[in-house]
């Protein structure tokens, strides 16, 4: 699935997880908001969720995500996993065009429609068309520096941003 329209990184350093994204929201070229909140906490400020693709889709699997983590007492891996079966499964679901990256301090994961539940092998993962810049960045940050998980994911969007004209420099960073 090619998500257009947006950046989320998501850096995991031991217990720290840092998630950052963008804020612009696109229709086709046209920008229709710069200081949009794709990043949000849930579950008690336990896991943090992100997003790219469209806004509406979402914000449903933000509500079907956060269901499933009420059910199943902030289990990550096993809110994931029913999740992404729901989400293949399920008729109106399955059309939902977005991508999800979820985290906490143990788990960094990537979910998609097609019933993904990713998790990278560096705790390093990006979505969205600026994805593969910020993900690139943070590899090499990550290896090469000894910066700190929030400021390389600070520099990897900044780098994005610089290259993807879907994203933009109005950052939102939240960490655990």
């Amino acid at each position: 699935m090619n998500i257009q329209g947006t950046t989320v990184l998501t850096v995991k350093d031991g217990p720290r997880v840092v998630m950052g994204a963008d804020g612009q929201v696109t229709f086709g070229n046209t920008v229709l908001k710069s200081n949009a909140r794709k990043v949000r906490l849930m579950f008690e400020d336990k896991v943090l969720a992100g997003f790219a693709g469209s806004t509406a889709d979402a914000f449903t699997l933000f509500e079907r995500f956060e269901g499933k983590l009420k059910e199943y007492s902030g289990n990550l891996l096993k809110a994931s996993v029913e999740l992404a079966k729901d989400w293949r499964k399920d008729k109106v679901l399955r059309r939902l065009e977005a991508m999800l990256v979820v985290a906490n301090r143990e788990h960094v994961l990537l979910l998609s429609g097609t019933g993904d539940v990713i998790e990278p092998e560096e705790g390093i993962i990006a979505i969205g068309s600026g994805g593969p810049y910020a993900m690139a960045a943070a590899r090499a940050l990550r290896r090469n520096t000894d910066m700190d998980v929030r400021a390389i994911v600070q520099q990897s969007l900044e780098i994005a941003a610089e290259i993807c004209i879907y994203t933009n420099s109005n950052f939102v960073i939240k960490e655990l």
